[in-house]
């Protein structure tokens, strides 16, 4: 198994609680069921949040403002003294442009939190141990810095990635123009493959609006109202999808989640879970 920290009796954990009157109540018990925010931020910790901020359509193309604003002041709750916010738009979009549009700006100055726009940074190039299609790539110089990591996705089809979730969240760190060689083959694997270069302490997933087909700036909107929670990235996604999947659409999602290419990579270069008996689904 990996390195999360929210796992029992040899499973991953993922909440998956229904979102009612309260934002916050939803957040902060998706996160208690699997075991506190206490498990990963100690009192001092820095600590950085990745919303998706790739586009600046609305609410499931990116973040909800009021969702990171929430996410953080619970993170804060938790003791860490220096919370950042850290992403990069597309190749044809400003990220401040994009934030300001977005409205993350103001939530970073509400939270106290430094807005980490990447595009303004130099990018260094990595290199990818289990990358079997992508042996490096260039990313923010700032993520060399950048304390624990909650990533906040969203959860939608991608019309070239069949879909956007926990793993996917992680391009957003990846240089532009990489990115767009990426799209060239294998995107899905090479996802994968960018995700397995980072450790997140904490997945916290907005799937109270999805889109269920196209992707990744819009799309059919659907409103399961749920909020997932997991330590595990491919957990996070398995049961992501799953919750697409139950929705009659025309995407790419047809198979068993298992099969998905993002999946499917992930288990073959050791990421996370490998299937079902590795997962303990909690839900509240």
């Amino acid at each position: 198994m990996s390195l999360s920290p929210y796992v029992r009796g040899g499973k991953y954990l993922v909440s998956k609680v229904s979102v009612g009157a309260d934002l916050r109540t939803a957040i902060e018990k998706s996160v208690k069921l699997i075991g506190g925010f206490e498990r990963v931020i100690s009192s001092g910790d820095t600590v950085t949040i990745k919303p998706n901020l790739n586009t600046a359509d609305p609410f499931p193309a990116s973040s909800d403002p009021e969702f990171i604003k929430t996410l953080g002041k619970l993170i804060l709750n938790a003791g860490a003294a220096r919370l950042q916010i850290m992403d990069s738009s597309t190749l044809y979009d400003s990220t401040r442009e994009v934030a300001t549009k977005v409205g993350l700006d103001q939530v970073a100055e509400e939270l106290g939190a430094q807005l980490t726009l990447l595009d303004e940074h130099e990018w260094v190039k990595v290199e990818i141990p289990k990358g079997v299609y992508l042996k490096s790539v260039r990313i923010g110089k700032p993520l060399l810095d950048m304390g624990k990591l909650v990533l906040a996705p969203c959860l939608k089809t991608h019309k070239f990635a069949s879909y956007t979730g926990a793993m996917k969240l992680f391009v957003g760190w990846v240089k532009p123009s990489d990115r767009l060689r990426m799209h060239a083959r294998h995107l899905e694997e090479k996802v994968a493959e960018v995700a397995s270069r980072f450790s997140p302490s904490l997945i916290v997933m907005d799937a109270r609006k999805v889109f269920v087909t196209g992707g990744p700036a819009s799309g059919e909107v659907r409103e399961p109202g749920f909020v997932i929670a997991s330590g595990d990235p491919v957990s996070a996604d398995v049961v992501g999808v799953r919750i697409l999947q139950g929705y009659s659409a025309d995407n790419r999602l047809g198979r068993d989640v298992w099969q998905l290419s993002q999946i499917r990579h992930a288990v073959r270069i050791g990421l996370g879970a490998r299937s079902d008996d590795e997962i303990g689904v909690v839900s509240g």
